[in-house]
This record gives C-alpha cells, structure tokens and sequence, in this order.
C-alpha cells in the first residue's frame, strides 16, 4: 500500500492524523537532522498500522515534509 505523508518534525509530541484515503498528517517529535525524524517516522507508522518497521520504506521525499511511504504488510 502506498500512502501520502506531510511530516511535520519539531513537534511537542508525536501524533498522527488520517487527512484522506491514503493521506496522512504526522507530527514528529524529532529534529529533521541527519535521518531522525525519517526514523521517527516510520516507528510511528509501524506502531499506527501494525506492521514491522522494516515493512516500510520511504520511497519519495526523504528530504521533504511531503512523502510517499510503501508499507509492504499491511495486517487488518
């Protein structure tokens, strides 16, 4: 499944908002520095939808606010 992300690193606390059908809006409580907030972001996909962090993978955007992240195993 790919997803749309606006990240948003710096924030107080981390929090994760569903925007649309495969759009979400992410703050991350992690400096944009040298890959954290990435890392950041994909622990707490991993925790919102289930899945193992290696199932995800940042495919567009890893120095952008605006990505296209793949999660691989989606368990409903």
């Amino acid at each position: 499944m790919m997803i749309r992300v606006r990240a948003s690193p710096n924030s107080k606390k981390s929090d994760i908002k569903d925007q649309c059908d495969n759009c979400f809006s992410v703050k991350i409580d992690e400096p944009a520095d040298e890959g954290k907030a990435n890392r950041r972001l994909i622990e707490i996909l991993s925790d919102h939808f289930n899945v193992p962090k290696s199932s995800i993978r940042i495919t567009r955007g890893l120095k952008s606010k605006d990505k296209m992240v793949e999660i691989s195993a989606v368990k409903e």
